[in-house]
C-alpha cells in the first residue's frame, strides 16, 4: 500500500467513525467548507459523479467499475486535486464524503437531485427528486442543483418530472442558486431500454422546453451532450451551458476534439465530465484530466 493509498485508508476510516458516532459533524463541516466561485473569463471544469444513485455502475466495459466506493472516492480526490479543475457533481453520500476529505475546499459543488429513475426500471422515466431536493441544495451551502429531464412523449411519467423540475428551478431561482437542467428527447426501444434522442433537431427541441421551465430562467443553466451541428444547436437558447463528457470513449482524442469544437461556442461555458475522467482509457486519471483542462485553453 502506497502512503497515498495509506492516508487515504485512514481518513476513509475516519469518515465512518464520523457517520457511526458524530453524524451532526457533516452538517458542521458542509456550513464551514471554503466555497468555490465561478471564474471570470474562464471556462469551468466539473467533475462528475453522480450515476451510482440510479443504479448506473458501468464505466467503458466494466459492468461494475463505479461498485467500490473506496476506488471511486480515490479517483474523484485524485481529479478534484488537478490544476484546472473548478467543482463537482455529486449525490449527497458523495459530496458529504469529499467534503469531510477536504477534497472540495473551494470548489463549486453542485447537488444532483432526481434520481429515482433507475438505470434498466420499468418506471424510469418517472425520475422523481429522491436526492437533493432544492432546500437541501440551499441548505448545504451548495451552488447549484442538477437535474436530468428526459422527455418521453410517449410516456405519461414526464408529466411529473417536468413539473418537479420547474418547482426545482423555482425554488433555486428564489435562493439565488443555479439550477443546472440536463434535458433529452427519450423513448424505449424494442428492447424497453430508455435512449436518448442525440440528433441535432431532438437535442434543439430539449433545449426549448428546458428553456422554458420555471417563473424565471435567471439562474438557470443547461447541461448538454456534444452532437452534431453544435452551433445550430446551440443557437436554440441564450442560457449559459456545460457540455457533458458521456461515457468512457475508446477514442480519447475524438472525444476531446468534439469538447474543443463544444468550446468554441461563447455560449458553452465549460464540461462536466465524469466517467469519461474517472475512468478513462489507460486508467490515468491526472492525465486525462489535464488533457481536458488543456482543451479549455
Amino acid at each position: 500500500m502506497t502512503t497515498t493509498e495509506a492516508t487515504l485508508a485512514a481518513e476513509l476510516a475516519e469518515i465512518l467513525r464520523i457517520r457511526s458516532t458524530d453524524p451532526g459533524r457533516i452538517a458542521v463541516a458542509l456550513r464551514e467548507r471554503p466555497r468555490g466561485r465561478v471564474p471570470a473569463g474562464e471556462k469551468l471544469m466539473v467533475i462528475a459523479a453522480d450515476h451510482p444513485a440510479r443504479g448506473a455502475l458501468a464505466a467503458g466495459p466494466d459492468p461494475a467499475a463505479m461498485a467500490d466506493r473506496r476506488d471511486l472516492l480515490r479517483r474523484c480526490v485524485e481529479a478534484l486535486a488537478r490544476p484546472g479543475v473548478h467543482g463537482f457533481l455529486g449525490t449527497a453520500d458523495l459530496v458529504e464524503d469529499l467534503t469531510l476529505l477536504g477534497a472540495l475546499d473551494g470548489k463549486l459543488v453542485y447537488g444532483s437531485m432526481n434520481r429515482g429513475g433507475l438505470a434498466g426500471a420499468s418506471f424510469e422515466i418517472d425520475d422523481r427528486f429522491t436526492g437533493y431536493d432544492a432546500r437541501g441544495v440551499v441548505g448545504s451551502g451548495l451552488d447549484g442543483g442538477k437535474m436530468l429531464l428526459r422527455i418521453d412523449p410517449a410516456d405519461p411519467a414526464t408529466a411529473r418530472t417536468l413539473e418537479a423540475a420547474a418547482h426545482a428551478v423555482d425554488t433555486l431561482a428564489e435562493a439565488g442558486v443555479t439550477a443546472m437542467v440536463e434535458p433529452f428527447i427519450s423513448r424505449r426501444d424494442p428492447r424497453g431500454r430508455v435512449v436518448n434522442d442525440l440528433r441535432p433537431e431532438a437535442v434543439i427541441t430539449s433545449i426549448a422546453i428546458a428553456s422554458g421551465l420555471g417563473r424565471t430562467s435567471a439562474y438557470t443553466w443547461l447541461k448538454l451532450p456534444v452532437v452534431a451541428d453544435m452551433e445550430r444547436v446551440m443557437a436554440a437558447s441564450t442560457l449559459p451551458a456545460l457540455v457533458l463528457g458521456g461515457d468512457v470513449d475508446p477514442d480519447a482524442d475524438a472525444a476531446r476534439a468534439g469538447w474543443a469544437r463544444a468550446l468554441a461556442i461563447p455560449s458553452v461555458r465549460g464540461l462536466v465530465i465524469g466517467r469519461s475522467l474517472l475512468y478513462p482509457p489507460g486508467d490515468d486519471v491526472a492525465g486525462a484530466v489535464d488533457a481536458a483542462v488543456e482543451v479549455m485553453r
